[in-house]
């Protein structure tokens, strides 16, 4: 005789990921891979090393990217685009440089020098007083993760594929990209209370993938989001820009 929610009590009970008397388990469902095509083993377990997704179990492979990257985590990945020099610093000269070579103009590359090492270069420094040039240091950028995220960079760095894949079943209704409006609806449904910092952030850090993707459609590839958190499209983008100058 099934239970509640359709659990009968047997050794594999149905998943329930939502329930009709509460809208919001309806309108926001949570990714869920079909039992007979489980291509993503442990959705839930964050990878330290990969951005692995359903399409791309194995992370970034195209120019030997995951192998090279083995000893770093997801989030220093996500980084080293900006530290040019890889000495694990990152001055405000070279955020001002790379959001350059990624499209933004003088203006919007101050802005987001401002913005970041203002906001996150503290959090990384080793002792109690702060750098007195702002510098982020990448082996502690960890410690820069904000409330009312999207939750896909756990606290130490990792990649959980189920928070990320979550974002296309539950904003993108199940599509492979992402909208100006499902943004919106993202910040808001993520937004977590008395949290400005992390509202800010979140606000910043989206407005900034809308603007270097700029995409002609409105449409923000799910596979181009995904490099994002890895920063491997970083230097697809410079690249190509440099390409045609």
């Amino acid at each position: 005789m099934p239970t509640a929610n359709g659990i009968n009590g047997g050794d594999h009970p149905p998943v329930v990921t939502s329930i009709p008397q509460v809208k919001v388990t309806v309108q926001r469902k949570p990714f869920h891979q079909p039992e007979d095509e489980l291509k993503l083993p442990h959705a839930g377990t964050a990878r330290a090393n990969i951005a692995a997704t359903y399409e791309k179990p194995s992370g970034t492979t195209e120019h030997g990217w995951a192998y090279r990257h083995q000893d770093k985590t997801v989030l220093q990945q996500h980084c080293e685009f900006f530290d040019t020099d890889r000495d694990g610093v990152i001055w405000p000269q070279d955020t001002f440089w790379g959001f350059h070579r990624l499209g933004f103009g003088i203006i919007l590359s101050f802005v987001a020098v401002l913005v970041i090492h203002s906001n996150f270069s503290y959090p990384t420094v080793s002792g109690w007083l702060p750098d007195p040039f702002f510098r982020v240091f990448v082996a502690n950028i960890h410690k820069d993760k904000h409330g009312s995220d999207t939750g896909t960079y756990d606290f130490e760095g990792r990649f959980v594929p189920q928070r990320f894949e979550d974002l296309f079943t539950k904003y993108g209704k199940g599509r492979d990209y992402l909208t100006i409006w499902d943004v919106w609806d993202l910040l808001k449904g993520q937004r977590c209370i008395a949290d400005p910092v992390g509202w800010f952030g979140a606000f910043f850090e989206w407005l900034a993938t809308y603007l270097m993707l700029w995409p002609a459609d409105g449409k923000m590839m799910k596979e181009d989001i995904r490099g994002i958190y890895d920063g491997s499209i970083f230097f697809t983008i410079a690249n190509r820009r440099a390409a045609r100058k």
